[in-house]
C-alpha cells in the first residue's frame, strides 16, 4: 500500500521528545522577576542613578546581541530575554555613578566577548556578565572603585573598610542595615536581603538547584570561620562576608549560570564550595575588596575538571576489578 501523496511516512525530530514544558524564555522571565525586588531597592537607594545604569545596560545588551546575530546571519532571538537578563545582571555589578560610556562598553562586551564569540547562548565557558565586568574593572579601576566613584554618598563600602582598617570598622554596620542595602556596592548586587528573597524564589520555582548556592555560602562560612578562629582581631565574622558586597548575588544568580557551571550534585557542590573558598582568599590576600566576581570566574575555568567527577555506574568496571 502506497502512502498518500505529500504525507510523510515517518516524521522524526531531534530529542528530547518529552520535556517539562520549560522554555528559555520562561526561565529568563522567572529570573528577571526574581531580580525585580533588588532593582527596586537599588532605585530607592540611588534614585535615578541606579535606574539609569540598569536601563542603559539592558538596552545596550539587547542591541549588541541583535547586531551580532545579524552579522552571523542568524535569526534574531531578542524575544527570549536572555540578552536583557545578561544586561541587567551586568548593571547590578556596576557602581550607580558609572558614566554612560562605561556601561555601554561593559554591557556590549559581556554579550560580544562573553557570549557571541563562543557561538551564542549556551556555549559560553564563563559567566557572560562577569566577563564585561572584569574587562571594565581591569581597564578603568578608578571608575569601578565604589569609594572613589561615590564620594557624594553618605554610605560607605564595608568591604573596603574591612580591608583597610580591620574588622572593628564593621561594628558601625548593623546586620539589618546591610540586609536592606545600606552600603555602597553594585547598583543591585548590594541589596542583600532582596537578592536572598529572589534566590529563594528561584529555588522554590525549581529554576535553579540549591546545590551551588548552598555550597558557595558554605565555602565562605567555613573559610571565614577558620580565619576568624585563628585571629578574631584581624578577621571578620562569616556573617559579614555573607551580607557585604555581592556575595548573595553571586551565590544565587552568577554562580548558577547554566552555561558555565557543572551539572550533577557532586560537581555542583565542589564547584560552589571552591568558589566560596576563593572569595575569602581573594578578600583577605588579594587587591580587590570583593572577591566574588573573580572567584566565580576562576571556578568557571575549573568547571571541566569538576565535570569529570562522575558516579560509578551500577555494575560498571572499577579499579578493584582491574586489580584482580
Amino acid at each position: 500500500m502506497k502512502p498518500i501523496s505529500g504525507s510523510p511516512v515517518l516524521t522524526v525530530s531531534s530529542s528530547p521528545h518529552i520535556h517539562c514544558g520549560r522554555t528559555i524564555k520562561g526561565t529568563s522571565l522567572q529570573i528577571l522577576l526574581a531580580l525585580l525586588p533588588a532593582a527596586g531597592f537599588a532605585v530607592w537607594h540611588s534614585d535615578i542613578l541606579a535606574l539609569r545604569v540598569l536601563a542603559l545596560s539592558c538596552f545596550v545588551a539587547v542591541i549588541a546581541e541583535a547586531g551580532c546575530l545579524k552579522i552571523m546571519k542568524r535569526e534574531i532571538e531578542s524575544d527570549n530575554y536572555t540578552a536583557l537578563l545578561c544586561g541587567l545582571m551586568f548593571g547590578f555589578l556596576m557602581p550607580p555613578s558609572s558614566p554612560w560610556w562605561l556601561i555601554a562598553v561593559g554591557s556590549s562586551l559581556s554579550i560580544i566577548i562573553g557570549r557571541m564569540v563562543f557561538g551564542g547562548l549556551g556555549g559560553e565557558p564563563l559567566c557572560a556578565p562577569l566577563v564585561g565586568w572584569a574587562i571594565c574593572k581591569v581597564s578603568w579601576p578608578e571608575l569601578m572603585n565604589f569609594d572613589m566613584s561615590m564620594l557624594a554618598s553618605e554610605l560607605t563600602y564595608p568591604l573596603s573598610q574591612l580591608q583597610n582598617f580591620g574588622p572593628e570598622t564593621l561594628d558601625e554596620y548593623s546586620l539589618k542595615s546591610l540586609a536592606l542595602g545600606f552600603q555602597l556596592g553594585g547598583s543591585g548586587a548590594a541589596q542583600s536581603g532582596a537578592i536572598l528573597l529572589g534566590g529563594l524564589y528561584l529555588i522554590g520555582r525549581k529554576i535553579i538547584r540549591i546545590d551551588i548556592p548552598l555550597a558557595f555560602i558554605g565555602g565562605i562560612i567555613v573559610t571565614a570561620a577558620i580565619f576568624y578562629t585563628m585571629s578574631p582581631v584581624d578577621y571578620a565574622l562569616p556573617v559579614y562576608h555573607i551580607l557585604c558586597g555581592s556575595t548573595l548575588f553571586g551565590a544565587f544568580f552568577l554562580a548558577t549560570d547554566s552555561s558555565s557551571s557543572p551539572v550533577g550534585h557532586i560537581p555542583m557542590i565542589a564547584y560552589g564550595f571552591t568558589a566560596g573558598i576563593l572569595v575569602i582568599i581573594i578578600r583577605i590576600y588579594g587587591t580587590y575588596p570583593d572577591g566574588v566576581p573573580f572567584a566565580i570566574l576562576l571556578a568557571n575555568l575549573m568547571t571541566p575538571l569538576f565535570e569529570r567527577i562522575r558516579p560509578k555506574p551500577f555494575g560498571g568496571i572499577t579499579n578493584a576489578h582491574l586489580q584482580r
